[in-house]
């Protein structure tokens, strides 16, 4: 009776541990549905951000040489001065990034004051843009 119990536990165990499944490739997990950075025109990077900065409107335009110009009016929201970094990737038609991203450039925000930023491509491929705001670092 005990081997007969031990040997159940045995086998119950290792079916345990080894599972019903084969291990295999697995499908990449849906990362459309959340990044905002392929679909939105204008991101706040950080959570810091989130509560104190918005965008009062942007502009774009094409350039007599084919350039895309971009303008942000980035707003502070708070009763104080703030400190944040804005970039700008430009993107294809297709929404893909044609390589031309601008660096990071610190804006100082007074109190609740809106600030014009403007960004210009280096190439004429881009047709769409993404203004990217995060906490100066």
């Amino acid at each position: 009776m005990k081997i007969a119990f031990l040997s159940l536990i045995v086998v119950a165990a290792t079916a345990l541990f080894t599972g019903c499944s084969t291990p295999g490739p697995y499908a990449p997990k849906d990362t459309t549905k959340h990044n905002l950075e392929e679909s939105e025109k204008f991101v706040l990077m950080d959570k810091q951000v989130q509560h104190s900065v918005t965008s009062t409107g942007i502009q774009h335009r094409t350039n007599a040489d084919g350039r895309l110009e971009v303008t942000a009016n980035i707003k502070n929201r708070e009763n104080r001065r703030i400190q944040v970094q804005v970039s700008c990737v430009f993107k294809d038609e297709q929404g893909f990034s044609t390589g031309d991203e601008t660096p990071w450039q610190t804006l100082i925000l007074g109190e609740y004051a809106t600030q014009a930023v403007n960004f210009k491509s280096m190439n004429p491929q881009a047709r769409n843009f993404t203004v990217r705001v995060r906490q100066a670092r």
